[in-house]
Formats: structure tokens, sequence, C-alpha cells
């Protein structure tokens, strides 16, 4: 989503990069260029006032540090300013020392509520042990109580709804019987409102003050830019918000929402909502996202996404068979499902520094990953484990099995070639870590002995046996075909 931000910051930084120091005019002119950026970007006018103002008074005037150029200078002003405007990270939530703990749910129609519920009952679950009642009490969109009940079943979640009740009443036996039941955390999605119907405002402020939650979040869909921030406003003056949770951020955003929403409504954003799955919603963190706006990546993101997709059973035996030159097809599959289950390839490419803005425009098929697994579930499984053997006839059978073509299977096998040669790479890097001393120094026999920081001769023998087999297979798989078109003659 900060792709669009993202280009236009870049562009300011290129032209300090031209500079040979900072002065007056060259920052206000390239600051020209960041108020443009961020007022695109749908950051509020206020907003852009007071961080201009702020990034001015730090910059113009400071010394170069030895070493560093003046974009490098600049964008750190840029950086620490953009931190302090999102506030310190705040995902905690007030736990009661007695009884359930009551988290109220409100925003906009469409801003995502019902399924933010869930997704925040699964984080509890998971992160906190926590054991969490969903209360439906959206009684204004057709099919909400159905589907938090869905939802509550995805996430094994209960989900309290009685007919005939309105939702401030409804909340307030949901409360009671957590209380009975002993829930430890009770969420109240209630249903979507514009700030100004009257109406509808005062029933959610009634049921505030029928359950007294301990915390009161705010939705805000991230797709609605500006409007979000306004609305924001009137809900914090009918409701005490004790945080918001921001939703859609994998959509078409221009990431002004994040920016604005702490300094406009004085209250921290708590949550995220980075995709549809269940389990997309995650705790914000204003530094990560600061570095992601100014194209320096977030690789904490993206280390935590993959401890969290490959357990360390599986990356444990992985690392084995790379060492033993074993990584064939089912391995290669595995490793497909589990950068899927990371998430949007192009949301990865953006966590990586330097690669986000390179690759925004690029059209990333991302049902390649579906697409190889299926080929690779209509080969046997002796064919999985000697890919190298697989000639044309096994690619038309392949192909046919899977409704692919033999050019899609001649891909995932030449893409799985250069992913084996780089793990083969990474095994041999492994293998001489291991040969150096545990303290890290050279001993002189070590140094005498240059052979021992070479790789196992007996590994380099075996494969030179592997292609001799290879070669005397093809062989015979010719001499035989050969024999057969004598045999038709």
């Amino acid at each position: 989503m900060f792709e669009f931000i993202s280009e236009r910051f870049a562009s300011v930084f290129e032209r300090f990069r031209k500079q040979q120091n900072l002065t007056a005019d060259n920052i206000r002119e390239g600051l020209k260029e960041v108020r443009r950026a961020l007022l695109e970007a749908d950051v509020a006018v206020e907003v852009v006032r007071e961080f201009l103002q702020r990034v001015e008074s730090k910059a113009i005037g400071q010394q170069l540090i030895a070493g560093v150029t003046p974009a490098q200078q600049i964008v750190q002003v840029v950086h620490d300013e953009l931190i302090a405007l999102m506030g310190e990270p705040d995902s905690e939530l007030p736990w009661a020392s007695a009884g359930p703990t009551v988290i109220l749910l409100a925003g906009l129609q469409g801003s995502g509520k019902t399924t933010t519920a869930a997704k925040l009952a699964h984080l509890l679950q998971r992160q906190h042990q926590k054991r969490v009642l969903l209360v439906a009490a959206d009684l204004q969109r057709p099919a909400a109580i159905e589907q938090l009940k869905t939802l509550g079943q995805q996430v094994g979640c209960p989900v309290f709804h009685r007919e005939g009740l309105r939702p401030p009443e409804l909340c307030a036996q949901a409360v009671a019987a957590a209380r009975q039941g002993g829930q430890d955390v009770v969420i109240l999605d209630t249903a979507g409102r514009l700030h100004v119907d009257e109406a509808l405002m005062s029933e959610v402020a009634e049921v505030h003050a029928r359950t007294q939650p301990h915390a009161t979040l705010l939705v805000v869909d991230a797709m609605t830019g500006q409007d979000a921030v306004n609305s924001s406003k009137a809900f914090h003056q009918r409701l005490p918000l004790t945080g918001v949770i921001v939703t859609k951020l994998d959509g078409d955003a221009r990431g002004g929402v994040i920016v604005s929403l702490r300094h406009v409504v004085g209250r921290p954003i708590k949550f995220v909502g980075v995709s549809e799955k269940l389990d997309g919603l995650q705790p914000f963190h204003p530094d990560r996202y600061a570095r992601r706006i100014l194209g320096m990546g977030d690789i904490l993101t993206f280390v935590e996404r993959a401890k969290q997709a490959v357990d360390d059973e599986q990356a444990r035996r992985l690392e084995e068979r790379i060492a033993k030159d074993k990584f064939d097809l089912s391995d290669f599959q595995e490793q497909l499902r589990a950068i899927s289950r990371m998430g949007s390839l192009k949301d990865l490419l953006g966590l990586i520094p330097g690669l986000g803005a390179k690759f925004a425009q690029l059209p990333i098929d991302e049902k390649v990953f579906k697409r190889y697994s299926v080929i690779i579930d209509s080969m046997t499984k002796w064919e999985r484990a000697h890919p190298e053997l697989i000639d044309m006839s096994r690619r038309r059978r392949i192909a046919m099995g899977a409704g692919a073509t033999t050019a899609e299977v001649q891909a995932l096998l030449k893409h799985f070639e250069m992913m084996k040669k780089m793990m083969g790479k990474l095994g041999d890097v492994q293998e001489l870590a291991k040969r150096l001393p545990p303290d890290g120094e050279l001993t002189k026999e070590r140094l005498a002995n240059p052979q021992s920081f070479l790789p196992n001769p007996n590994r380099l023998l075996q494969k030179r046996e592997d292609k001799e087999a290879l070669r005397k297979y093809r062989a015979e798989r010719k001499r035989k075909a050969k024999l057969r078109k004598q045999q038709r003659r």
C-alpha cells in the first residue's frame, strides 16, 4: 500500500543526493515536494503542516556529520519525525482484574468490524490464551449475525445473540453471561453507523454506558482516506476511544490514514489488518511502517512472517537435506506453500529494502505457486526425487495430469534447478562455517592446512558418481530405444 508515497519520497531524496550540503533554500525546496507527496497520500492538512515545520526546524542549520551525505541526513530527520508523528507502539489491551475484559468495536459501515472481531478473537486466543465470547450486536446489516456465527466457528469462539433485544440490552446480557460462563474476554460487534446519524450514535453511546468496556476501539477502513480521519474525530467526541484498528492495509490505500490518525484522534493505532485471512491482524509498529514509507523495507516483519509460516522442525529437516544434497521437488513444494502462507508476494517484496519500489509496477502472478504445486502433485514419487530424469514423454504425461502445458512443466523444472543451485551454495557455506573453530579464531594448524577449509571430498566424489550413473542411465535408454526401432523395422 505504500508504493505511492514511497515513490514520491524517493524522488525527493534523489534531489538531496545531488546537493553538497544542506542549506535553508534546498531544504525548503525539497520539503515542497514532501508536502505534495503527503497531501496526495491523503494525509490531513494540519498534520502535513506541523510535520513539515518540525522537519524544517531540525534540518535547517544542522551540521553535516562526517561520512554522511545530505540525503542520508535528511532521510534520518524525516524518519524520526514520522515515528514521532505516528506515536510509540502500543498494542497492549487493559485486562480486567476481575471478571471478563470487555472490548467494544465501533466504526462506519463497511469498515470491517465483524471480520475484525473474529480476527481479534483469534489473536487473543493464539497469543494470550484467552477464552473469548463474541457478541453479535449488529442488528442493522442483514446477515451480520450469521456472518459472525460462521467466523466464530472458524476461530473456535462461541457467539452470543438473543432475538428481540435492543443492542444495549443484548450487550449487557452478554457480559453477564460471560461472567457466569467464565470467559476472559467479551468482544462487542456493534452495527456500522454514520457519524452524522444521531439515533445510531446515541445507541452506541448507550451500549458503552451499559457495558462499561475496558477498551473502546474504533475500526477504520484505510481505503476511505481523509474521510476516515474526519469520521474518527466525530466518534471520539461521542465515545471515549482507547485505540484504533486500521483495516484493509493490503488494498489499494495510499497510507495517509496511518500517518494522520494518531495526531488527529490522539489515540494509538493498536492493530492493523493486513489480509483477509483470520490471522491477518497484527500489532502496529510505527518504526517499521516509517521505514516502509521511506522505502527502507521491514526485515523484522519479514522474519516474523517466515517464522509463522515455517516451524522449527521443518526448517531443521530442510537444512539437513540441503547439507546432504538431497533437496528435491517435494522440498521445493513445501517451500512454495510456506511462501504462500506468508502472504502476498508483492507485499513480501515490499518488506525487503530496495525491492518494494522496483517491483511495484510489475505484473506479479500470485497464482504461479499454486500451478507449480498442482504440477508437482501430478508427478510420481520417483519423479519428485529424480527431477533430472524427467524427459519429454514424462513432461507430456505430467502436463496432462495437471491440466498444464509442457512449457509450464519445463519452467517449473528450470526454477527448481536454480533454487537447488542456490541451496547447494548455502550448504557449502554452512559446511564451511561448521569447520571454523567455535571461538571464531583461526589456529596456526588450520592456517597451515588450507585443505581443511575445502568442501568434503567425499561429497564431491558422490556428485561425480551421481553424474556417472545418470550418464549410464541415459545411454541405456538410448540403446533400448534404438533396439525397439530396429525391431519395428
